[in-house]
């Protein structure tokens, strides 16, 4: 995908990065218990800084549940239906270069197919 600014023929976003940040508080684990949240604004803000956000380019966005909670934290890439766990900032900017500037999908970030809640 060209980091150009024209929107896609099919949708207004090239993708999508849904980052899970529910919280579960009847002690059963969730994304928000390891740190889902400070993932999410590095990754805004890694993708703000590249000049990925916007038409035609990426679009970071908070979620509920994704029924994935096992591997937490997790986010998917849209349209890709590429679904990550990531630990630390340099998982976060790996995603953001490889996969959502040049396409090339973080292998060793991958959850495994198998991994529900």
């Amino acid at each position: 995908m060209s980091s150009s600014s024209t929107v896609p023929e099919h949708g207004y976003y090239g993708r999508h990065i849904f980052f899970c940040l529910n919280e579960r508080t009847n002690g059963e684990d969730s994304c928000s218990h390891h740190n889902a949240q400070q993932g999410f604004a590095r990754c805004k803000a890694r993708v703000k800084e590249a000049g990925l956000a916007g038409p035609g380019k990426v679009r970071v966005n908070k979620a509920g549940c994704l029924d994935r909670c096992a591997g937490g934290p997790v986010a998917v890439v849209y349209p890709d239906a590429v679904w990550y766990t990531f630990v630390d900032e340099e998982d976060i900017d790996e995603i953001v270069d490889s996969h959502l500037r040049d396409g090339q999908v973080v292998e060793r970030l991958l959850l495994p197919p198998d991994v529900g809640r």
